[in-house]
This record gives structure tokens, C-alpha cells and sequence, in this order.
């Protein structure tokens, strides 16, 4: 169940980024190691430590566009934030 969860958080950033950013954030995405993409069929796969992968997600984008990337991400996923346990939480959305 959480690593479905993951996976959705995954791609939910990466569209809300897309929404803000366009095809970079698809880009950005891309450099991130444990995270496949497939985005044509707008599927995202969490591989190895997921907490860890997710928190690098947003920490990629933070890096390029700052501290307003990181609240897109949060609100994308705040439906779904609540499906995590509280221990598989990345910090970046905490």
C-alpha cells in the first residue's frame, strides 16, 4: 500500500511542477536516482529508500527555484499525506 502511495506522491509533484515550470520539471525529475519515469503514460516508480527519493525530488527542485517550489509540492500532495506513516514522512514535506 505505502509504496503505491509513493509512487502517486511522485507523480503528483512532478505534475504540479510541470503546471509551474513546464517540461523542466520533467527534466529535473529525471536526475533524481531511485525515481523512474515514465511519462507518457504519466507513470513514476519509487525505487530503494522512497522517503529518501522523494525528499531528493523536491530538494531538485528547490535547488533550481527556491523555496516556492517546495510549497507547490506540498499542496499537490496533501490529499495524500495522510496515507504515509508519520516515520516515512520526507522532511521537505513535513
Amino acid at each position: 500500500m505505502a509504496a503505491d502511495v509513493f509512487n502517486q506522491i511522485a507523480e503528483k509533484i512532478i505534475r504540479a511542477q510541470e503546471t509551474v515550470i513546464g517540461p523542466i520539471a520533467l527534466e529535473q525529475a529525471k536526475k533524481v536516482d531511485g525515481l523512474s519515469v515514465d511519462w507518457s503514460r504519466h507513470e513514476v516508480s519509487v525505487q530503494g529508500n522512497k522517503k529518501s527519493v522523494l525528499d531528493n525530488l523536491i530538494k531538485q527542485y528547490e535547488h533550481l527555484f527556491g523555496r516556492a517550489s517546495i510549497e507547490v509540492c506540498k499542496d499537490a500532495v496533501k490529499s495524500l499525506i495522510s496515507q504515509l506513516p508519520k516515520d516515512q514522512l520526507p522532511p521537505s514535506l513535513a
